[in-house]
Order: structure tokens, then C-alpha cells, then sequence
């Protein structure tokens, strides 16, 4: 049987697939219907330091060939997830990626360093969130505000740390190159992107908050294209996502640059899709005496 595994910067995976942050919880639910430790990894729901409800109203919404996600990051807080959530997470043989959010820099920084105090794998930094104290303009459309946080992130961590980037950005490969430039250890792209829908009976839109995150198939081309735009100028790794439905959508991606993909909303389709795409992957492989997948990361 073909290797499967990859290496994402210090971090050795025993398959490039990972579930997408806020498509899996924190992996109990999935855990009772397959093995969840046979996945490369799980992105944890997003957390921030403290508890929050989310957005009221509507939260998801069925577009063609995608949703649509208003959720406002719900979430326990990080201290419930330290006492209730780690537990179960540190006893799977996979990797665990802890995906923090934020309001403020202060925030991020506080949550961030009781995160490292505890046995995860890697930080996923989620810089979509907004930034309350400038408007509410997200940390990651702008290159300036993104280096910013990202350094002073990476002062407070020595866990591997990873960010992920929003396709709404001003200019998404500038942005890639400052968060490496200022330490980050990877990168993983695309998250929603930005998008409306509106109710005709009601004469307004669907969500309270206006727009919302698109995701799903419909946006896999452009995805795929920022990762290879990122991947051309960028030497830390990447974790690709963005419409990821099969095990030809992942060696895709690979193809156009990603050392790990991320599997998001096909999870509410098929909740097995994941352990799908691992052994689609394996027979791929097979099939095509690929004995190493960093063969093809990047081929295209």
C-alpha cells in the first residue's frame, strides 16, 4: 500500500486529510459513526477566550451547489474546551489543530497562550474574525493589520501555527508572504467567501446580519486558484480547502500546491466523506505508482 503520509512543516501526518473547522465539532458525533483517528487530523470548532452564542436568526442557508453560514463562531470558550473537549481529543491517534478566533488582538493573544499550555498538535488562526477596536473590518483583509497580528502571535506560542486566510482579502498571496515573513508555520486557504441572499417573500435578506460565508463546490475554482497563486510564492506549507466533495477534488488541490487539505461542508452531505477520501486517495496512489504524495504537491 502506498505512503500516505505527509509532512506539514515539523508536524508528520499520517494522511493529508483534516475535517474543516466548524463542520465537525470537536469530533465526538462523527466519532460514533467511523474511527475518527483513521483522518490525518480535525480543525476544532472555532474557539475564542470566551463563551459566545452566535449570531440570532437565521445561520444556514442552501445555495446552488453550496450554503451559506451565518453562525457567529458559537462556541464554549476556551476554558470549557481545555476541561471538556481536550480530554477526549488527546486520546485520539490523530493530529489536533485548535482554531482560535477573536474580537480584539488582546483576546486572540490570551487565548492563544492558554491553548499552548495544553496537549494540541498545532494553532489554526482564524484572522476572518472582525476586529471590533477598527471598525469591525476583518484582521485578515488587509496586509498590515495581518502581519501585525501574526507577529504577535508568534510571541506568545512556540506551537506550530498556521493561518487562515479569507478570500475576501485586499491581496490574498501579499498577505500569505507577510504572515510568513513574521513566523507562521503554514497557511491554510480558502475560508467562506463573502456573499448575499435574499428572502423575495419577506423583502429582505435571509440572514440578520446581511451577508454571509459562501462555501461548498461552488467555490472550489477559485479556491483552487488562490492556493496555487499562494503556493508559488510561499515556502511554508499549505492547507487547502474550499469545496472539497471527493477524493478527486483533494488530489486537485494537492496538484495546485496544498501539502494537507481541509474537508468542510461535504461533511453535513456525508459524514463519512472524510474516511471516503483517505482510502480514494490510497487507491489513487496505487493505481498510479505514486509512492510519495509529495510527487504531486505542487505538480501543476
Amino acid at each position: 500500500m502506498s505512503n500516505t503520509k505527509v509532512n506539514f512543516g515539523s508536524v508528520e501526518f499520517k494522511n493529508p486529510v483534516i475535517t474543516a473547522s466548524g463542520t465537525f465539532g470537536f469530533g465526538r458525533e462523527y466519532n460514533e459513526i467511523f474511527d475518527i483517528s483513521s483522518l490525518g487530523g480535525i480543525s476544532t470548532k472555532g474557539l475564542t477566550l470566551n463563551k459566545r452564542k452566535g449570531n440570532k436568526g437565521m445561520r444556514v442557508w442552501e445555495t446552488p451547489s453550496g450554503m451559506m453560514n451565518s453562525v457567529g463562531l458559537e462556541n464554549p470558550g476556551v476554558e470549557d474546551f481545555i476541561n471538556k473537549e481536550v480530554p477526549f481529543l488527546q486520546d485520539l491517534n490523530t493530529n489536533i489543530i485548535a482554531n482560535i478566533g477573536g474580537s480584539t488582538l488582546d483576546e486572540y493573544i490570551e487565548a492563544v497562550e492558554r491553548i499552548s499550555k495544553e496537549k494540541v498538535d498545532m494553532i489554526e488562526l482564524n484572522i476572518s474574525c472582525p476586529n471590533v477596536k477598527e471598525g469591525g473590518m476583518a484582521f485578515g483583509i488587509k496586509t498590515d493589520t495581518a502581519r501585525n497580528i501574526v507577529r504577535e502571535i508568534r510571541k506568545v506560542t512556540n506551537l506550530p501555527l498556521i493561518i487562515k486566510l479569507s478570500p475576501n482579502a485586499e491581496d490574498i498571496v501579499a498577505i500569505a508572504k507577510a504572515c510568513e515573513e513574521e513566523g507562521a508555520d503554514g497557511i491554510s486557504l480558502v475560508n467562506t467567501f463573502k456573499g448575499l441572499a435574499i428572502d423575495i417573500d419577506k423583502r429582505r435578506p435571509v440572514f440578520d446580519n446581511v451577508y454571509a460565508g459562501l462555501s461548498g463546490p461552488a467555490i472550489k475554482p477559485m479556491a483552487l486558484r488562490m492556493v496555487n497563486e499562494v503556493y508559488k510564492q510561499v515556502s511554508i506549507p499549505i492547507m487547502g480547502m474550499g469545496g472539497i466533495m471527493n477524493w478527486k477534488d483533494a488530489i486537485e488541490f494537492m496538484m495546485a500546491g496544498s501539502t494537507c487539505i481541509q474537508v468542510g461542508t461535504a461533511n453535513f452531505i456525508n459524514p463519512k466523506v472524510s474516511l471516503e477520501i483517505v482510502k480514494g486517495i490510497e487507491n489513487f496512489m496505487d493505481r498510479e505508482n505514486i509512492k510519495s504524495l509529495e510527487e504531486i504537491i505542487g505538480i501543476i
